[in-house]
């Protein structure tokens, strides 16, 4: 089995040539990726996306499907159970700290924000339960607004292993990679490195030599 000990940087310039190799490689495999959370609005879209932590987008989908039909509106949330509403979503896991977040989140942005998810990194950060990553998720999704590159476990874990970053922290794996990655590619980024990880390199031990980016950098 081939697992790689620890990354292999490079310079500035190294590893900006090996992740534009990597993404020309990821999309010819992966042509449409994208997101795979159901939602028929911005803020189903938020309430998804936070539901996603520790949690598959297909079991989330399954929850969702139920939810949504329950509470059709934003204000069905602000005025939610919150016992009831942790039944609800409970296969989603940390249903306790999701449904905290979800209630205070809708209960905020009618407040603050008249009903609608705001537009901005800034604003979206006020929000409960919402890091960078899940404000990068929904205003590329939602606005087509791209601030920044959201860093999930996928990308934490193949940023590493491909030598595209020596960090661990989310937020200075995202700093690194803006540095590296061109910003027209910045949203997209994440989805192929999801759906890589998803389909050749798990993180499950093995042979990384059979994996399509094995020649890339790191991951030989």
């Amino acid at each position: 089995m081939s697992v790689l000990a620890k990354p292999v940087l490079g310079t500035l310039a190294v590893r900006r040539a090996r992740v534009r190799r990597a993404i020309s490689v990821l999309k010819k495999i992966f042509p449409l990726a994208g997101m795979q959370l159901r939602y028929r609005m911005q803020w189903e879209l938020l309430v998804a996306v936070i539901l996603s932590a520790q949690c598959t987008d297909k079991k989330v989908n399954e929850v969702t499907a139920k939810l949504f039909k329950k509470y059709p509106r934003l204000e069905d949330y602000v005025f939610a159970k919150p016992r009831e509403f942790e039944k609800d979503i409970y296969q989603t896991g940390f249903y306790r700290s999701k449904t905290k977040s979800i209630l205070a989140a809708a209960r905020l942005v009618k407040q603050r924000f008249k009903g609608k998810l705001p537009r901005t990194m800034s604003e979206m950060l006020t929000i409960p339960g919402v890091g960078r990553k899940t404000a990068n998720v929904v205003l590329g999704n939602a606005y087509g607004v791209v601030e920044g590159i959201a860093v999930d476990t996928h990308v934490r874990r193949l940023a590493r292993l491909l030598g595209l970053t020596g960090e661990s922290d989310p937020n200075k794996i995202e700093r690194d990679l803006m540095e590296i990655v061109p910003k027209e590619n910045w949203f997209q980024f994440t989805y192929l490195m999801i759906e890589y990880g998803r389909k050749y390199c798990s993180a499950r031990r093995h042979n990384h030599a059979s994996c399509p980016l094995a020649k890339v950098g790191a991951s030989q």
